[in-house]
């Protein structure tokens, strides 16, 4: 199984990205998604997740600019980030708890996206 992360990129104070990140290899089900964001000299911190039936779950600091969402047929999680700040400047890794042959599941982490925000 691989997750393969896009969508970062150089935006300025308030602007929008939408980061996306696709699972692909022997895939039987997907239970939750999540999204990570890692700043510089800081350590890695769930910033948004969401369950295969679309329950959500957000850090305080990013509620009412962020908006994670999930396509189950395509095995991709989105995520859409608005009013971006400065302080939202970090490389994003997606994460996925995922079965891949029946026998359980197991963590699989996407290679990052880099996001910066220019003030």
């Amino acid at each position: 199984v691989q997750l393969q992360a896009s969508g970062g990129g150089l935006v300025q104070t308030g602007g929008s990205l939408r980061l996306s990140c696709t699972a692909s290899g022997s895939i039987s089900s997907i239970n939750v998604m999540r999204w990570y964001f890692q700043g510089p000299g800081k350590q890695r911190e769930m910033v948004a997740a969401i369950t295969r039936g679309g329950t959500t779950h957000y850090v305080d600091s990013v509620k009412g600019r962020f908006t994670i969402s999930r396509d189950n047929a395509k095995n991709t999680v989105f995520l859409q980030m608005d009013s971006l700040k400065p302080d939202d400047t970090a490389v994003y890794y997606c994460y996925a708890h995922v079965d891949s042959s029946g026998d359980g599941y197991f963590d699989y982490w996407g290679q990052g996206t880099l996001v910066t925000v220019s003030s």
